[in-house]
């Protein structure tokens, strides 16, 4: 089971954007793509066949998922990620600290 899903409120740890929160857009292997987050300017070629025009544009660059811990809205701080069984089988997410099961 995964610790960070797509659509978790997520704060950055390390790096330039650190205290940043944003909402995961996307999970690939290592890296999580975070709204807002990790932005990058890139000198695009324009393409006609595509029809896009070219010059700078800001871009979303993934974040490795060491450097992003899962927010707790409820403690207001960054937190850690555990997996419990409940009794009927089923496994879910839950905080570390306070052990609240995660929407």
């Amino acid at each position: 089971m995964r610790k960070i899903k797509k659509n978790d409120d997520v704060i950055v740890l390390a790096g330039k954007d650190k205290g940043n929160r944003g909402s995961v857009l996307s999970v690939a292997d290592d890296f999580v793509l975070v709204s807002g987050i990790n932005k990058v300017k890139k000198h695009q070629k324009p393409n006609p066949v595509k029809g896009t025009t070219g010059g700078i544009v800001e871009i979303e660059k993934p974040i490795h998922i060491s450097n992003i811990a899962i927010y707790n809205a409820a403690a207001k701080k960054a937190d850690r990620v555990g997996v419990k069984s409940l009794e009927d089988g089923r496994k879910v997410r839950v905080f570390k600290s306070s052990g609240e099961v995660i929407a």
